[in-house]
């Protein structure tokens, strides 16, 4: 638990975590398809590729070593020991220098701001209640004038109990960050949405 950054109360953090480590251990998500959406691209050519950048939830760290071959310095954070092992060996092999850490996206003490983006790709929207302000608080706290914050999320609507409604995003990222444009989207035939906040 003290590896992960999971406090040892957090049962159903525990089960999260050893869950998605099971997964990735005997299997391959279909969530990590190797494949860099368009809106990542994009989102490097709008904010440019100089500065730090951190992925959120970064799996096997597709984006990771996106975002560092495009001149990015980037820490990438997963709670999956197994998913961040494929993550380092895919960085030497694609030969990107990319800050890998085992740790819990709702507990990044551990890092050290400022960072001019960040990528969250699905880990949001699978948090609960008191995980989402945590983990926004620290956004609030790692990020600066400036920085741009790339979300992706099922819709409520879509995928009950793995979701964040439009509403509860800005809820919980407000005051701090604004929304400049949404962008919706489908995955496995599941509505979902592109949130590119940044801050003022």
């Amino acid at each position: 638990l003290q590896r992960v950054g999971l406090r040892s109360g957090d049962a159903m953090a525990c089960v999260y975590q050893w869950m998605y480590e099971l997964i990735y251990r005997f299997s391959k998500p279909n969530w990590e398809r190797d494949v860099v959406p368009p809106q990542v691209a994009a989102l490097v050519e709008e904010h440019g590729s100089q500065g730090r950048a951190l992925d959120l939830g970064c799996g096997t760290g597709t984006h990771s070593i996106y975002l560092a071959q495009h001149g990015l310095a980037v820490v990438g954070v997963d709670f999956s020991p197994k998913a961040i092992a494929m993550a380092r060996d895919k960085a030497r092999q694609a030969g990107a220098a990319v800050d890998f850490q085992i740790g819990d996206v709702t507990r990044l003490e551990f890092l050290r701001e400022p960072f001019d983006v960040v990528l969250d790709i699905g880990c949001f929207h699978g948090l609960d209640a008191s995980g989402r302000a945590r983990c926004a608080g620290h956004l609030a706290r790692l990020t600066r004038s400036g920085s741009a914050f790339l979300l992706w999320a099922f819709d409520r609507s879509s995928h009950l109990g793995i979701a964040v409604t439009q509403e509860e995003a800005q809820q919980y990222l407000a005051p701090h960050f604004v929304v400049s444009r949404i962008e919706h989207d489908l995955f496995n035939q599941r509505a979902s949405t592109w949130y590119w906040f940044s801050r003022p």
